[in-house]
């Protein structure tokens, strides 16, 4: 297997973003210079089309992708700004228009009719050659990642004999000679150029980056630990962040601190000139390998936090941690190690048989660290299991470590029958995924830990944020929320991306970005061009318009309607519509400066209209209906209604439904096509007086002019009755000997009605108490008769019939 390209990784990706960046930070651009950019892609394009026909190097791949990806993007953008021009010379032809039949133009007219006919054939001409740039560029793109496909495919179905079979070793014993040949000369290389070097003098660069290294390694590693372990107490707001942002710092500190002493002691030998033209491939593996064994042995640490487990981020045992770590220090060596000796194959050019044998001595190291840390997880889960009397564990881990399980088998067997490239293949593919998937879970840990710590209503920062802008606290933790996961979301689709890069099966971080390159193009969606830019300027645009609705709905709500004889309900009415209408028109705006015109809207809105009468019935009917009540407004807000047995305040009128508070205090949503389509008593719509009746009998002999004067008095002592209308008391009818009366009063309100009745009941109780006046029930007689001897003799013979 080929060493972990870092380095080649990195300069791809500056080389990446130096290319995209260039024709980005070009604002605009004269025509020559879009012709002269256009040469310059085609230039790269033919130049890179001309390497491919040849054999490629692994190391070239990378940069010939990059330089058709930023070809590509430079013929796009000239052929984007070269289409506006071309716009620009259209509506001048069409300004001075059509020339007409018969009439002779002025001589200055058809010069510049002519120029601008020159400039349209040559703008044209030019956008048309920058799109056949773009997609030759593309079609560049594509051969290169099939070819690296196809490699990355021979390479995993490559047969060799079984590290088991005599054959193997045969073939090992037969290039030995050679081989030892082959790094004899090399070591005798290196080291015939220190003996020339070090005649005479003292190397000091050598020993000085000798000297960086080891400090840099220790003391200095350790030293920048306890500093980040300190700033993040004293400074860091919130046990998560400083919890997070320590495990960051720590896999920051763990491979930059490596990456920094590998570069000081190799640049230190090639300063004291010692190094040998052939070592210098080895000496960059040296750097690349230091580097990532510091990362693996930092991002196992900061997840493990054996020695500091209250730091610890993952939710993660202090057994299983303590039992882990080991494994971890290991699986670090072992990468450096596959790295170094890669990288020591390449540069003294071993040959195949001792290439295969180096691999097959990686792959069986890693299948037995696999295996061995497997083994060291099923006994920690068992003892867990035993302490906790038999508690089932996760079925996530379970899944995982079974998976694990299947790699080691699949892994030994093609190791077994001679895949050893494809066997080594899994195993790096675990162990750089274990490296991965620790970094990127931290890393997310500390975006979602530090988004919503700053972005939170009792931070200082949200306090600023609703004290200046006047945002509300839900928002600022809304926005901290969405914010940790667009981060997140970012860093997972990167880990996807890096995944497969040190394998040669992907085109990793310069395929990555080469695609959001292209992304930030745009993608031609129904004729119209969506891009990152242009959603951003239709978020900006809805945003503005939001925000200019909400200043004017304040203006109108504050000081306009206040000023007006409308009462609340109208207010509402009003303040509501206007809301919706202006809504309406913001998303209007967003859409236009997305390019979506409004015979587009009204074309989605008539398509949508099929939906609307099928599905969207009910719905549609409860918003006309809303638009109609709080137009016609039968009923308004604090208006007391009874809808079927229910009766209560209306308390909010919106398009889809009103609220009513009933007198337990409990809310009734009444759809608004029930309150347009059935009846519904509004008891406050025509007059605000509320109505008592009172209903009772007296005995017939009883002096009905009395208790009509009594009524009528105890009706005018009771405050809450009106005087005008003015109470009354009828008698409603005799019957039975009892005189029934039925008396009436009004009051100020329907919701007043109800104690006074009450209060009214009580002082008339009272009062015909004093009086002596009877106010009971009609009596009722029940009268018993005896059977008749026949019939009681009938009844017995019916019994014995019946026994």
């Amino acid at each position: 297997m080929p060493a972990f390209p870092i380095a080649r990784l990195l300069r791809a990706t500056l080389l990446v973003l130096l290319l995209i960046s260039a024709p980005a930070a070009a604002q605009t651009a004269s025509v020559s210079a879009l012709a002269a950019q256009l040469g310059q892609a085609e230039r790269d394009v033919t130049a890179v089309d001309r390497a491919l026909d040849g054999p490629v190097d692994e190391d070239e791949r990378p940069v010939l992708r990059a330089k058709a990806l930023a070809a590509q993007e430079s013929a796009t953008d000239a052929a984007g700004r070269l289409q506006d021009q071309l716009a620009l010379v259209d509506a001048k032809v069409a300004q001075l228009g059509a020339p007409a039949k018969g009439a002779s133009e002025a001589p200055d007219i058809r010069a510049q009719r002519a120029d601008l006919a020159r400039q349209h054939a040559a703008l044209d001409s030019a956008v048309k050659r920058g799109k056949l740039l773009g997609v030759s560029a593309q079609q560049l793109v594509d051969e290169i990642a099939q070819s690296q496909a196809a490699q990355f495919g021979e390479r995993l179905s490559a047969h060799s004999p079984s590290p088991l079979s005599p054959a193997f070793w045969r073939a090992v014993l037969l290039s030995a000679p050679r081989d030892l040949r082959r790094v004899s000369a090399f070591l005798g290389d290196g080291v015939a150029q220190m003996r020339v070097q070090w005649r005479g003098r003292v190397p000091w660069q050598a020993l000085l980056g000798a000297a960086i290294f080891v400090l840099v390694l220790g003391p200095g590693r350790i030293a920048l630990w306890r500093v980040g372990q300190r700033f993040l107490i004293e400074g860091a707001p919130g046990h998560r962040v400083r919890r997070s942002g320590y495990a960051i710092w720590r896999i920051a500190v763990g491979t930059l601190m490596p990456l920094l002493a590998g570069f000081s002691l190799v640049q230190g030998v090639r300063w004291s000139r010692l190094e040998a033209p052939s070592w210098s491939s080895l000496l960059d593996g040296l750097i690349a390998a230091m580097t990532f064994a510091g990362l693996t042995a930092a991002a196992s640490g900061a997840l493990l936090m054996r020695s500091q487990p209250s730091w610890r981020v993952a939710s993660i045992g202090d057994a299983a941690a303590t039992r882990l770590r080991p494994f971890s220090l290991i699986l670090a060596a072992l990468s450096f190690a596959t790295i170094t000796v890669d990288v020591f194959n390449r540069a003294v050019n071993a040959s195949v048989a001792a290439r295969v044998a180096s691999q097959a001595a990686e792959a069986s190291l890693h299948l037995l660290l696999l295996a061995a840390t497997l083994l060291a997880l099923g006994k920690l889960r068992a003892e867990q299991a035993s302490d906790e009397q038999g508690e089932t564990t996760r079925a996530g881990l379970g899944a995982v470590t079974l998976l694990a399980w299947l790699v080691v088998l699949v892994a030994g067997l093609a190791l077994l029958v001679g895949y050893i490239g494809f066997s080594l293949f899994l195993v790096q593919l675990v162990a750089w995924g274990t490296v991965l998937g620790s970094a990127t879970y931290l890393l997310m840990a500390a975006i979602d830990d530090v988004s919503t710590s700053l972005f939170k209503r009792s931070s200082a920062t949200g306090r600023t944020l609703v004290r200046a802008l006047g945002l509300r606290g839900s928002s600022v933790d809304q926005f901290g929320v969405l914010l940790s996961g667009v981060l997140r979301v970012v860093v997972g689709v990167t880990a996807l991306g890096l995944l497969l890069s040190p394998f040669g099966a992907g085109n990793g971080v310069s395929s990555l970005f080469g695609r959001l390159g292209t992304l930030a193009q745009g993608v031609e969606v129904g004729g119209v061009s969506v891009s990152p830019g242009t959603i951003v300027r239709g978020l900006v645009v809805l945003f503005v318009g939001l925000a200019l609705v909400r200043a004017f709905m304040g203006w109108l709500e504050g000081r306009y309607l206040p000023a007006t004889d409308l009462d609340g309900s109208g207010r509402n009415s009003v303040s509501l519509v206007a809301r919706y209408v202006g809504v309406a028109l913001a998303v209007i705006w967003a859409l236009a400066s997305l390019g979506i015109g409004v015979e587009r809207i009204a074309l989605l809105l008539s398509a949508l209209s099929v939906g609307i009468g099928f599905g969207l019935q009910a719905i549609t009917s409860n918003f006309v209906s809303g638009l109609i009540l709080l137009a016609e407004r039968p009923i308004k807000i604090g208006d007391l209604v009874r809808v079927g047995t229910d009766e209560g305040d209306v308390k909010r009128i919106s398009v889809r439904s009103t609220e009513i508070e009933l007198a337990d205090h409990s809310t009734l949503i009444v759809p608004n096509s029930e309150l347009i389509t059935k009846s519904v008593l509004n008891k406050t719509l025509a007059s605000p007086l509320g109505r008592i009746q009172i209903q009772f009998s007296v005995p017939l002999g009883t002096d009905a002019a009395r208790v009509r004067a009594i009524v009528l008095a105890i009706f005018t002592a009771e405050t809450a009755v009106l005087d005008d209308p003015a109470p009354s008391a009828f008698i409603d009818s005799i019957a039975d000997g009892r005189i029934l009366f039925n008396c009436f009063a009004h009051v100020e309100t329907p919701r007043a009605a109800y104690p006074t009745r009450s209060s009214v009941f009580m002082a008339l109780l009272g009062r015909f108490a004093d009086e002596g006046i009877d106010i009971g029930t009609v009596p009722q007689r029940l009268e018993m008769i005896a059977a008749s001897p026949r019939d009681g003799g009938r009844e017995r013979e019916r019994g014995d019939a019946r026994d």
